[in-house]
Formats: C-alpha cells, structure tokens, sequence
C-alpha cells in the first residue's frame, strides 16, 4: 500500500544516466537564476515601509534614501560576485570562498546561515505568495496558514518526484512578472507626471518626523535588505552556463542586478508618491496595482504573477539547500543521510528537512511574511559579509 502511494506522488525510480542536465544560455539562466531575487520585489518595499509606519506616515519619506541606500549595496554586491565568479568558476557559493579563505569555522558559519537563509526563503515566499493570493481575494485571508503550507507541499512532492522542469517553461513565470512590474512602473509613472495623483496623497519629502532614530533607520534598512536575497545564485551554478560559462555568468548577474534595482526603487518610488500605507489585509504592491488600473483584469495578472514568481522562488531553495547539505555531508559537518539520492535521483532526505522546518515557521509565524523578515536578516548578510571578506582576503594575499 505504502509502495503504490510512494510511487503515485513521486513516480518511477530513475537510471543515473538521467541525471544529467541542459546548458543555459544567458536568457534562460537570468529566468532560472534570478526567480528569488526578482521575487523580492514583491516585499522588499513593504518591509522598509513597515518599519518606517510605526513612527506615522509623516516617515514613509525615508523610504526613498533607504530604498537608494539598498540600491547601494546592491551594486556593491553585484561588483563583488562579479568578481568570485572568475576566481571560483566551478561555483562560489559563500560556504567555498569563506572556508577557502578564511578557514573552516567561518566557512561553516557561512554555510549554517545559507541553510537557514534557504529555509527562510521557502517559508516567506511561500507567505509573501499567500499575500499576493489573498489582498486579490480577500475572503482567504483567515487561512494564510493552510495555503502557505499548502504551497509547501506542492513543491515539495514535485521536487520529490525530482520534476526538472526545461528553463524554457521556467522562463514564462519569471518575464512575465517582470513584465507586469515593468508596466506597473511606467504607468504609474506616467499618472504622476500627467498629475493625476492627488499631491496631498504623497507626504512631504525631507519633512521633520518625531521620534527618527538611527536605530529605526538601521532597522528598515536592513529590513529592506531582504529585496537582495539570491543575489548570489549566478556565482553559485556557474558550471550551468554554456561556454564561455564565466563571462556568460557576469553578463547574466549584470542583467540581473539592473532589473532588480529598477523594480525595487520604481516600486518604491510609487509608494511614495501614491502615499501607499502598509495594510494586514493587502500587500504594498497590491495597493498600487488597484489604484493604477483600478481591480480589473491588469490588477488580477499582476497579482497572478507574483504569486506564480513567489512560488518559483521558494522552488528554487528546493534545489540549493540539498545541494548544500551535501555538500556540508560530504565534508563530514553533516550526517550522511544528506548525501544519499532517493529513487528519484533528488538528495530526497534534504527536501523533506526543508519542508519540514520551513512548514514549521509558517506555522509558529501565522503565515505573517513580516513575522519572517527579521530572521531572513541573518540569513542575509552573514554569507554576503563572509563571502566578500574572503575575497578581500583572496585578493590581499
């Protein structure tokens, strides 16, 4: 009984000659690549927003020079990864350049704060995936948490069944949801300088706010970090590319470092001007779709496809975290169990784990995708902080 189940929800077992896979050129390896950076977009500005409300929304002007500050360090990172990708062409993901560099503590640090990124990364685009499903249907809110696990579930019997999934279909989810963001932007654009939002809607930039702080500055900063997650997945997969795989691998990160920062400021700069509030019931990015295009069919395609791109960012985590595990199994900081292939030819027991804690935060968080953005931080900027100062070490010595 057990068996036929099994081989109902996650098929035949597979010959390891079927384990090979497709080359990607560059437009294919930005869609595959970049689903979980691009995703970002999605709750990047809400996060600063949510921060910045607390004092009243006399403060959501600062999300704009936080939004440049994230801007920044995004091309920081950018240049730096640029930079790993041709002194580590097999891969350099921050476990490897950090262990190689800086010894094995550090890199071990590096690698149990990408597992926990990883996990994070499941459990909040599968939430930041519920919000998106639930401000365009609003009667689903009260059960954020049985269609965020649900999310979960389905891409984790998917990955079970070890779907490897041609970058050609990978592709649709990822343009076009960069094309709604893209549309969404340059309409909302083309309302404000046509003076059709009302001035007294956009809060007054540079005004005084009482009760600033460095501190809640610092905060929504890094809060809006989150917008820079899977910045690093180019440098980590470059043995994907076709040849010549390390020259292909910079372009696509240069592309995908100028798509994600349009997106995030273009979507940040229209909360500021659409004087967009954070709601419990209704993402940021929701907010602006109704008031650009009303909640007609335009609105539903937006919110469509960022809940599709969400999914496929939380995909991704799927293939990463297994292959870490292993990888940490494989030098002997992890138990064996994570560098065993199930019938499927997937490293099955490292799907199951990620679901599993992923379902859990999901669960102790509410499905709140706020709730999540403070534990990504961790997850966040001690790979980045570790990775570039292994390079920084590379290159000194």
């Amino acid at each position: 009984m057990f068996t036929k189940l099994k081989r109902l929800l996650i098929g035949r077992p597979r010959k390891s000659h079927e384990l090979a896979g497709e080359k990607l050129g560059k437009l294919k390896a930005l869609a595959v690549l970049s689903s979980d950076a691009l995703s970002s977009v999605a709750y990047g500005t809400e996060q600063i927003l949510l921060v910045l409300i607390t004092l009243g929304a006399v403060a959501l002007w600062y999300s704009i020079p936080i939004s440049i500050a994230v801007l920044g360090l995004l091309a920081i990172l950018i240049l730096s990864y640029r930079q790993t990708i041709y002194a580590y062409p097999s891969g350099g993901g921050a476990y490897i350049v950090a262990k190689d560099n800086l010894g094995v503590y550090p890199g071990l640090i590096a690698g149990g704060s990408l597992l926990v990124d990883y996990i994070l990364t499941v459990a909040v685009s599968a939430s930041a995936g519920t919000d998106a499903i639930t401000s365009a249907f609003p009667v689903l809110h009260d059960h954020r948490v049985l269609i965020g696990l649900s999310i979960i579930i389905v891409i984790t019997l998917l990955n079970l069944r070890g779907i490897t999934e041609s970058a050609t279909i990978l592709m649709i989810p990822v343009y076009l949801f960069v094309f709604a963001v893209v549309l969404l932007i340059l309409s909302g654009i083309y309302q404000w300088f046509s003076g059709s939002i009302h001035p007294s809607a956009t809060p007054t930039f540079g005004g005084g706010v009482p009760g600033i702080s460095l501190f809640i500055l610092l905060k929504a900063f890094s809060s809006g970090c989150s917008a820079l997650t899977g910045v690093e997945a180019v440098s980590n997969a470059i043995p994907n590319f076709k040849k010549p795989a390390e020259k292909n691998a910079a372009k696509t990160l240069m592309y995908m470092g100028l798509i994600l920062g349009f997106m995030f400021f273009g979507i940040s700069l229209l909360a500021y001007v659409y004087g967009i509030k954070p709601k419990v019931d209704e993402t940021v990015v929701s907010q602006i779709a109704a008031t650009t295009f009303g909640r007609g069919i335009v609105y539903y395609f937006i919110q469509a496809s960022t809940a599709s791109i969400l999914i496929l960012a939380a995909n991704t985590a799927f293939a990463a975290f297994p292959l870490l595990a292993f990888m940490l199994s494989k030098d002997r900081f992890m138990p064996n169990m994570f560098m065993i292939r199930g019938d499927r030819l997937g490293f099955s027991n490292g799907i199951i784990v990620l679901a599993f804690l992923s379902g859990i935060l999901i669960v102790l968080s509410g499905g709140d995708t706020e709730n999540l953005i403070p534990l990504y931080a961790l997850g966040v900027f001690i790979p980045f902080t570790l990775s570039q100062a292994g390079m920084m070490k590379r290159w000194i010595t």
